[in-house]
């Protein structure tokens, strides 16, 4: 209301305010430089600035952690979830938005290198100045120092008998941790940051809550910040394609899909502040569910509801992969987030020597990383429209129809290429990705295709929406007697 455009005061101008309390002061100092981020294009310095403003301000928080191990109080402070969320997301979001302007600024200063596009021409001040201010702040936003924060908040916070609002911080440090081990490509690591959130972590109530408060679980928590859920959900479905984890990416995507898409027909989600960028996470997360659900054909993965949204929004470019023309790159495209490099340019080098590299290389490295593993997808396609027609055929005859060269070695290399791991109530187990099973014996390919389970209740439930969305329009008609 009073700053919306503009800066807000500096945080010695509020000092008196509250007597000079540290710990309020960095908060505000985090929130004024995260509006002005919001408002304007942040410089070079600006970025530098941002990453002090969160070393000052996660060093307090780290050394009161350590001072009040053994105090009587809780805790000597605390957040409430969704402001320790949208801390470590900012957090994330600027390392993030630095990664790809270091990498901007070095790229565009190479091209005045000797044998760059602009060489032999002066690169222009504001060139000449970024190089200056990155190369003077080596270590602002070196990813190690990231990932030690983090580390740190989860360690501090992930027992039950830190404070609580520790124990927020740790929550959300392992959805931020997992966010950064996707936009970096480990998607292992991504995974496994997420451990922590957990059914059996549970939080109590902060000192001096109402009576009605009760225990909440580290899964309850995340899930009571929107913003937090669909994050974690969208970069584990990411990891878990990259990973060839079909199944398992279907299951979160096609939950919180359903979940979000009963939303906005009800118009539950219209006041939700962000809901703009929630509503291009949902479009993104439907175009993986489309890749998804047409590599790993089997039946029942996800909501009817979700599956006639994907038809919808994607039908013709699936009907063109299936014809054998291209489409799954611009639906990843699409889908994908914004990886990044993390690694630090040698500045000195950029007018010298230049680089061969793109600015976006990271993001076009596992964009073909992922056709690469989609290569051999129309070809396994193929062979499973082809496999559905028997019960047993020689390795021959179907390498004819299928007409391809070596048959029995690609045979074999699509057993093994279909294998993934599942998660299941009892742990983690092999499965696969196509909806039927074959061996090999004697040059005769057997084949068994799995067992279909008849989902009533979809049927029913899409009947019941659609019911209510005609009783919903009927109630709005206005008429006249």
């Amino acid at each position: 209301k009073y700053f919306e455009k503009s800066p807000w005061p500096s945080p010695e101008a509020v000092s008196q305010e509250c007597g000079g309390d540290r710990v309020f002061l960095a908060i505000y100092r985090e929130l004024a430089q995260r509006h002005y981020h919001t408002i304007s294009r942040p410089s070079a310095r600006d970025r530098i600035h941002g990453w002090k403003v969160y070393e000052e301000l996660f060093e307090l928080l780290l050394s009161e952690a350590q001072e009040g191990d053994n105090a009587d109080d809780d805790s000597p402070f605390f957040l409430l979830p969704e402001w320790s969320f949208d801390i470590l997301h900012e957090f994330l979001y600027q390392f993030q938005g630095f990664c790809q302007f270091r990498t901007g600024v070095f790229y565009n200063a190479s091209k005045y290198a000797p044998g760059g596009t602009s060489a032999g021409k002066n690169p222009p001040a504001h060139i000449l100045e970024n190089l200056d201010i990155l190369k003077q702040n080596m270590d602002a936003w070196a990813v190690e120092r990231v990932m030690e924060y983090l580390d740190r908040f989860i360690k501090i916070g992930n027992s039950s008998d830190a404070p609580t609002a520790y124990q927020y911080l740790a929550i959300f440090a392992s959805v931020t941790l997992s966010r950064l081990e996707c936009l970096l490509g480990d998607y292992t690591s991504s995974i496994n940051a997420l451990a922590p959130i957990r059914a059996d972590f549970v939080i109590a109530p902060p000192r001096g809550s109402e009576p009605d408060v009760t225990d909440m679980s580290a899964e309850e928590i995340v899930d009571s910040v929107f913003a937090a859920k669909i994050s974690m959900t969208y970069h584990a479905g990411v990891s878990y394609l990259m990973l060839r984890r079909y199944k398992d990416a279907s299951r979160v995507l096609g939950d919180i899909c359903a979940t979000m898409g009963r939303g906005f027909k009800s118009g539950t989600y219209k006041k939700i502040v962000g809901i703009e960028q929630f509503t291009k996470l949902y479009d993104r997360m439907i175009a993986l569910l489309a890749i998804i659900t047409h590599a790993c054909p089997s039946y029942g993965l996800v909501d009817e509801s979700v599956a006639n949204t994907v038809r919808e929004k994607h039908g013709n470019q699936l009907s063109k992969i299936e014809a054998g023309e291209e489409g799954y790159e611009d639906l990843f495209i699409f889908a994908c987030p914004k990886f990044i490099n993390p690694s630090v340019p040698s500045y000195e080098d950029a007018l010298t020597v230049g680089s061969s590299t793109a600015h976006d290389a990271a993001y076009k490295l596992q964009v073909n990383h992922f056709m690469n593993e989609m290569s051999n997808q129309q070809s396994m396609m193929k062979l499973r429209s082809y496999m559905k027609l028997y019960t047993s055929i020689s390795i021959e005859k179907l390498g004819r129809l299928v007409m391809e060269e070596d048959f029995e070695s690609l045979l074999l290399s699509y057993k093994l290429k279909t294998q993934q791991i599942e998660s299941t109530d009892e742990g983690e187990v092999h499965g696969t990705v196509m909806d039927i099973h074959y061996f090999i014996k004697d040059g005769i390919i057997h084949v068994d295709e799995a067992e279909k389970q008849n989902r009533f209740e979809n049927y029913f439930l899409s009947q019941i929406s659609q019911s209510a969305d005609i009783m919903r329009d009927v109630e709005s008609l206005s008429v006249e007697v």
